[in-house]
């Protein structure tokens, strides 16, 4: 009579099973942070490149214009390449997506490049470093996070940090209006955190190329609207060659920080935690420093090194409680 044998070979683990759920939240968590480092690269030299194009070849409304529209047209032809046939996007989700586009999205971009035309790159970094501590702000308004010590401890740190960028940077050559700019700037952190945190909510059940195409064009009829009522369309950039370097420097940023940035962005929204996304703004002051420093876009000072000291070590902070929030909760598997 044949018998049947059972085996305890840890190898022959069933299809399914809480090993290989690990194993693919791992390489999603990979993915999601490959996605984030190459984004947040582009993101800070999107910093240097649009100090270099702000005022003398365009300015700020053209900007926005010019990256929106760019943006919306990847996006809809990305759509168009790889439709997702099996999500449904409802009129409401088209008319809230629009709408973060018209205030969040264009919001961020206008405010962000209104400051750089004010401050530097690195204290435009600064804030965007905040953003993570912005983020686990908004989740506690929300009530989707809960408060620690060391979270609080990291929130008055990256104030900190903000509030010595504000009031010690001084009027210069490379900072017409230091003051002006960097409120801009910290205006521009809060946008794009409030814009994180609805579009995270979206992505868990459409489309990156959907929700961005959505956002980019509520974002781009904002920009023409905005253009059409002040009449301040500037883009000299436009007529100076296409092999210009300030031609080149706009193909740079319309095609890398503004649409592969955006996209890699989604991707790393949909493996990682929000809050974990906001991290990667550290890698955009990283690099935003260096290339200000090498170019002379900004001029070395210990006030702002110790700026920069308080923001990493805020977001720090905020990431670590998140982290050990993360292994507090037990991952649920399917029986």
């Amino acid at each position: 009579m044949n018998t049947l044998q059972t085996t305890s070979d840890p190898s022959a683990t069933p299809k399914g099973s809480g090993e290989e759920d690990i194993t693919v939240d791992k390489r999603g968590r990979l993915v999601g942070n490959v996605s984030m480092f190459i984004a947040k690269t582009f993101s800070g030299l999107n910093e240097n490149a649009l100090k270099y194009l702000l005022p003398t070849w365009m300015n700020a409304f053209t900007g926005v214009v010019l990256r929106l529209g760019f943006g919306s047209v990847f996006f809809w032809i990305l759509g168009w390449v790889r439709p997702d046939k099996t999500e449904q996007v409802t009129m409401r989700d088209r008319f809230l997506l629009l709408l973060t586009g018209v205030i969040a999205v264009f919001g961020y971009m206008y405010t962000l490049l209104i400051g750089l035309t004010y401050t530097t790159p690195i204290s435009s970094s600064i804030f965007i470093a905040l953003q993570a501590t912005v983020v686990y702000i908004i989740c506690l308004i929300l009530r989707t996070d809960r408060l620690s010590t060391g979270r609080l401890i990291g929130i008055f740190l990256g104030i900190g940090g903000a509030l010595i960028c504000i009031l010690t940077q001084k009027h210069s050559e490379v900072a017409s209006n230091p003051l002006l700019g960097n409120m801009f700037c910290l205006l521009s952190t809060f946008l794009f955190s409030a814009y994180l945190v609805i579009e995270k909510k979206f992505l868990k059940r459409l489309s990156n190329a959907t929700v961005s195409k959505y956002t980019f064009s509520g974002g781009l009829l904002a920009g023409i609207v905005a253009v059409l009522i002040t009449g301040k369309w500037f883009a000299p950039v436009l007529t100076s060659g296409v092999f210009s370097t300030p031609f080149l420097v706009l193909a740079f940023v319309l095609l890398f920080p503004t649409s592969l940035s955006y996209l890699l962005t989604d991707i790393g929204l949909k493996k990682l935690p929000a809050t974990v996304v906001a991290l990667y703004s550290n890698w955009i002051l990283i690099v935003a420093a260096i290339v200000s420093y090498v170019l002379g876009q900004d001029k070395f000072s210990w006030w702002q090194i110790l700026s920069i000291i308080l923001i990493i070590a805020s977001v720090f902070l905020v990431e670590s409680a998140e982290a050990k929030d993360h292994k507090a909760t037990p991952s649920k598997t399917t029986p």
